[in-house]
Parts: structure tokens; C-alpha cells; sequence
């Protein structure tokens, strides 16, 4: 269970690394198309209209993103305001949240909550990480709509066990009713091998390529399923989701097919130049929309490296995520974090909250109880050149 755990995590980092890097085959061209466009990747220009009369006939619409860059949200609820115009019946599947948290999205889209509950009932910044803002028009554009929210992840700690322990070793009541995944394609493995051996943390054995290629189907196989449970009732799917897992058909696109989902489509934002770019290569996408290229994102908020969950006495550890700032600092699983720079802790959000506060390259001082004892940890955070972007 605990190298389970670890692998899951080191995953969500190594995704930010898939979505970052360089795609192979793209072709060079002495001037680039204006912002705003639809492009068929490797061909040209596609009309607005037609393109979208074309996606309403879908069951699924899967519109892919880099996690932490406001302008692909932006893109995202401009498409789905298009969207909803033509269909309706849409729901809109979030890979941000796991399938607990849907109580809460279901209370939102009813407005039961206001923004600050949604976030602690969701328990969004410790589930996800980033940056509520980047999202909220979005949600408040399903509230608004009345368009259904659909938590279509499973935490770290079920795909941990389901890489870990195999489909058997997992009872169906336990995944979700989740099945076992399609196997990876011959070039989607390539390219998470290549993402693999580029984590500080991965292992250079066969092994931990292999458990973390596990990892990833569950984690493409849990949206691919929630997206087809949304079909089932007839209305257009449309998923958020990293793009890492949906370049070249090969994650969740491939898994949709898997399920006998054969009617979906995958939309990606393409960043263009004023002088020259590189254009997206035949097969990337069904469709790509140009933006223009924005400047670097600010440095991801500071993560700690830890699961946890509620204790009496304060926030419990329950899993280290290899080579984070917790491994460094010394923390242990079992310890008790009971508060942070002074502050005392009542939730796992409340130490989520303070870390993602703290400023790169300084110390944050931690106290703990370990065995019945009380001790203050320094955790020492990396200088704004080495942040990192795991949860």
C-alpha cells in the first residue's frame, strides 16, 4: 500500500510533464494562422459552424487543457457555452474531483452552496491543488445553466490499489463498478516511458515503468467510464481533462472505445506565434483552436507531498509522497500535524491552504505529535526555480 500510494502522486506530476513536452512530428511553418481559429491538425482551417454541428452529434466531446493556464479555461467555457446551444442535454465530467466529492457538485449546481462551501465540501484544494479560480466560471456556468457536474477521477489511494493490487485484488463495490482497462497502446506506452525515465523519483526498473503505466490506464480507464455512464442517459458528455490524456486518441479516447463509445471527438488549445510556429500534427486532435502564445504562468502553488485526513488532534499522515518536501523534512506516516507557522490545524484543508501560502525557498515551521511525543518539523520548500506541481 505504501509504494502504491507514492506512485499515484508521482503520476500527477509526471502528467504536468507529458502535457509540457515537446509532440513529435509537427511541422514547421514560415507564418503561423491568426488567434481564434479551428484547425484540423496536419490540414487546414475548419468552419465554425460545421465543426459544431458535427460535435453536437456526439456522445462525448472531450476538451483537453494544461491545468494551470487561464486561457485554456477560458477556451474551455467559451466552447461549452457554443456547445450547450446546440445540446442541451449536456453534462459536463470534471477530472479534477474524485466520485465523492459528487454530493457536493450536485449541491452546488443547486445552489445549495456558495463558493466557499462548495470548495471544503468537494475538498477541492487538497482533492486537485490548483487554483479554484481557474475554474469557478466555469462552474458558474453549469450552475447557471443548470447543467449537471459529473466527478468522473478516484482518489490517489484507488488507483494506488488498483496498480498496486491488481483489478482482482479490488472489489467491484470499492472501484466504482469501474472495469478493467484496455491495454495501452505500443505509442502511448512510448510516451510515458519517456515521461517516466524524466521524474527525479521513477525507478529505472521494468517494474516501476510498469506500475506506473498501471496507473495511468486506471486513471484514463476511472474518466473514460464516468464520461460513458453520462452517455447512457442520452445527453452530450463533455469532459475537462489534461491533455496529456487525450493526445493522439491514446488515453481516455482509446478507453471510450474500449467501452463501445465510438462517437466522441477530442478538442485541444494550440498556442501560436507571431513569427512562425510549429503546427499540430495530423492525428493530435479532431480539432485544435488557436490562442494566442501568453506569457509564462506563475510559479504552481507549493506542495507539501502528503496524504492526509482528519484526526482529533490535529491532521493525520497517512501516506509520503517520494522524494517531496515532507520525505525531506522528515515526516512520517502516523504522525500528527498539529499546526503550521503557529496556526492550529482542524481539516486537512486548513494545512492545504497554508502551504500553498508559503512562499518558494522558505521554511515552514510544523508541529507534529509522533509516538506521543511533540516535536516541530521544518519543512523547507524549493526556491521559485524548482517548485513543484504535485499535489
Amino acid at each position: 500500500m505504501r509504494r502504491s500510494f507514492a506512485l499515484p502522486r508521482m503520476l500527477g506530476h509526471a502528467l504536468g510533464l507529458l502535457t509540457c513536452l515537446a509532440l513529435p512530428m509537427t511541422v514547421q511553418a514560415d507564418s503561423c494562422p491568426p488567434p481564434g481559429q479551428w484547425l484540423q491538425p496536419g490540414g487546414e482551417r475548419l468552419d465554425s459552424a460545421a465543426l459544431f454541428a458535427n460535435l453536437a452529434e456526439r456522445d462525448v466531446v472531450l476538451l483537453g487543457e494544461q491545468h494551470d493556464r487561464m486561457d485554456h479555461h477560458r477556451w474551455q467555457l467559451h466552447t461549452l457555452a457554443g456547445l450547450h446551444a446546440l445540446r442541451p442535454d449536456m453534462v459536463i465530467g470534471l477530472e479534477m474531483l474524485p466520485r465523492e466529492a459528487q454530493p457536493a457538485l450536485d449541491a452546488w449546481v443547486a445552489g445549495e452552496l456558495d463558493e466557499a462551501e462548495f470548495l471544503d465540501a468537494s475538498n477541492w484544494r487538497s482533492a486537485w491543488g490548483f487554483d479554484p479560480e481557474l475554474y469557478l466560471p466555469i462552474l458558474h456556468f453549469a450552475r447557471l445553466n443548470q447543467v449537471p457536474l459529473k466527478a468522473i477521477n478516484v482518489t490517489p489511494e484507488l488507483r494506488g490499489r488498483l496498480a498496486g493490487e491488481g483489478w482482482d485484488g479490488v472489489p467491484e463495490d470499492e472501484r466504482f463498478g469501474i472495469t478493467a482497462p484496455a491495454e495501452a497502446l505500443p505509442a502511448y506506452r512510448e510516451r510515458l516511458a519517456a515521461v517516466h525515465a524524466q521524474h527525479p523519483s521513477a525507478g529505472d526498473d521494468e517494474a516501476s515503468l510498469e506500475r506506473f503505466i498501471a496507473a495511468q490506464l486506471v486513471w484514463d480507464r476511472a474518466m473514460a467510464t464516468g464520461l460513458a455512464e453520462a452517455t447512457a442517459e442520452g445527453v452530450l458528455a463533455v469532459g475537462l481533462i489534461g491533455q496529456g490524456h487525450l493526445q493522439y486518441e491514446h488515453g481516455v479516447p482509446h478507453q471510450l472505445n474500449d467501452l463501445d463509445v465510438d462517437a466522441h471527438a477530442t478538442l485541444l488549445p494550440w498556442a501560436v506565434e507571431v513569427d512562425g510556429c510549429e503546427l499540430p500534427p495530423a492525428g493530435l486532435a479532431h480539432a485544435v483552436f488557436t490562442l494566442a502564445e501568453t506569457p509564462a504562468q506563475a510559479q504552481p502553488p507549493m506542495q507539501l507531498g502528503v496524504y492526509i485526513v482528519p484526526n482529533e488532534a490535529g491532521i493525520e499522515v497517512r501516506g509520503i509522497q517520494s522524494g517531496s518536501v515532507a520525505e525531506s523534512a522528515g515526516l512520517e506516516e502516523g504522525d500528527i500535524i498539529m499546526r503550521a507557522a503557529g496556526e492550529a490545524l482542524a481539516r486537512p484543508a486548513d494545512l492545504t491552504q497554508r502551504v500553498q501560502r508559503q512562499p518558494p525557498g522558505t521554511l515552514l515551521p510544523l508541529e507534529v505529535e509522533r509516538n506521543g511525543e511533540r516535536r516541530e518539523i521544518l519543512a523547507r520548500f524549493p526556491p521559485s526555480d524548482g517548485g513543484s506541481d504535485t499535489r
